[in-house]
């Protein structure tokens, strides 16, 4: 059980405030603060630290000198000796880009035939950086807006109707015609390949068409609307506002989850959030960015089928509200207390490496082994599979722990 210093990615998107806040230093940060990363990602990989002798050593180096015992036997097995999850705090002031992420033979296939073309994994024209899917979680901690998954198409062609421009009326016929999984690709394919020039004309007449769908206050598509006419103007002349008509748009409350499957297209337009994802790199954008967009491989990974967007209720049970989804790399748990907990004692489940982050108040936690650890907010602890009976309780008030974890396939030892 040791304390984890963790990496602040700066990207143009992020907050000045969320994670300078969490981690209470000075607000605002100097630049933009978008994610912070708690695990073993190649890249930016957390340091188990010891306050009380000075020492820092990387996870990611940890993992790779005792994978058994730090990851557990059966997790090491299975996830080669690599931790398989990577958890964020994630804070958008602006919206994030248009993405997809490949499936795991996508994913495999992919990354083996750019190496054989030679490409370095930092070309900016390079699709995948690993062989891994990436799955993803986002659990709000504030109000949270996205878009995500394609819309029922008789909805959407509801949508497009109500917008009334007539520069889209030859395009809302193909999915009109083809209410489905086929009219949605024919669309779709078909905005995000037209020539540049036809773009800067059918993205303002789409603007213009927003403006005018604003004033009508009986509108059930307002908060859709208000989403495209804002893309439009941060991203005049991009695909990516086209086909955020097409999407389901999202607000999620505090404590509310949405679910990112492969080739699910989203983005993520604004609001904090903790997010756990597959520990992969491997992004496919479809616009509403400067970023390489590779549109025939974005296609080759998108799933075009349409629905309600995917949520996740948490199941509660006592403190802990626990957070299910298909991916075997990771789980999530959120626990809460309302207030000091004289006795009132949580116990952690003993599934191998474990990350556990304190978003509110306080925390004590510890384990079998007779060391106690207190845990406040913006602090995280790495717990490994040798910490068993490990206990958490908040202190002196109101607190709130998520605890990240291998899938439901982890076993303890």
């Amino acid at each position: 059980m040791d304390f984890l210093d963790n990496p602040v990615r700066r990207y143009a998107w992020g907050s000045r405030t969320v994670i300078a806040g969490l981690q209470s230093r000075p607000v605002p940060s100097a630049h933009p603060e978008a994610e912070l990363w708690l695990g073993a990602h190649p890249a930016d990989p957390s340091y188990l630290v010891d306050p009380e002798v000075g020492t820092r050593r990387s996870l990611l180096g940890e993992l790779a000198d005792d994978p058994a015992g730090r990851l557990g036997e059966a997790t090491a097995r299975r996830w080669g000796g690599r931790l398989p999850f990577l958890l964020k705090v994630l804070a958008a002031d602006e919206p994030l880009s248009l993405q997809a992420h490949p499936g795991a033979g996508q994913a495999e296939a992919g990354f083996a035939l750019e190496n054989e073309r030679g490409i370095p994994l930092d070309d900016a024209s390079r699709n995948y950086k690993d062989a891994s899917h990436k799955p993803e979680l986002v659990c709000a901690l504030t109000e949270f807006h996205a878009l995500t998954g394609f819309r029922e198409p008789a909805t959407t062609v509801e949508f497009l109707n109500a917008l009334d421009a007539p520069e889209l009326a030859g395009h809302v016929g193909l999915l009109a015609g083809q209410p489905d999984e086929n009219g949605l690709r024919a669309l779709f394919s078909t905005w995000i390949t037209l020539p540049q020039e036809m773009l800067d004309r059918l993205v303002p007449a789409v603007q213009d068409a927003c403006v005018r769908l604003l004033r009508d206050p009986a509108s059930r598509f307002r908060a859709e609307t208000r989403t495209v006419l804002e893309l439009s103007e941060r991203y005049p002349g991009d695909a990516g506002v086209l086909a955020a008509l097409l999407l389901n748009r999202v607000t999620l409350a505090p404590g509310e989850a949405l679910y990112q499957g492969d080739g699910v297209l989203h983005a993520y337009l604004s609001g904090a959030c903790i997010e756990v994802m597959a520990n992969s790199d491997n992004v496919l954008r479809g616009g509403l960015t400067p970023k390489h967009v590779d549109v025939p491989e974005l296609l080759r990974v998108l799933n075009f089928a349409a629905g309600p967007p995917p949520l996740v209720h948490g199941v509660r049970d006592g403190a802990i509200t626990r957070y299910d989804t298909e991916a075997s790399e990771f789980q999530l748990r959120r626990l809460d207390w309302a207030g000091a907990t004289e006795g009132y004692v949580v116990s952690l489940p003993d599934c191998g490496p474990r990350i556990l982050l304190c978003t509110q108040g306080a925390a004590k936690v510890s384990a079998g082994s007779g060391r106690s650890l207190c845990l406040r907010r913006g602090e995280a602890i790495w717990l490994d599979a040798r910490d068993f009976e490990v206990k958490a309780a908040s202190h002196e008030g109101p607190a709130q722990l998520f605890l990240a974890t291998a899938g439901t396939e982890a076993e303890s030892r």
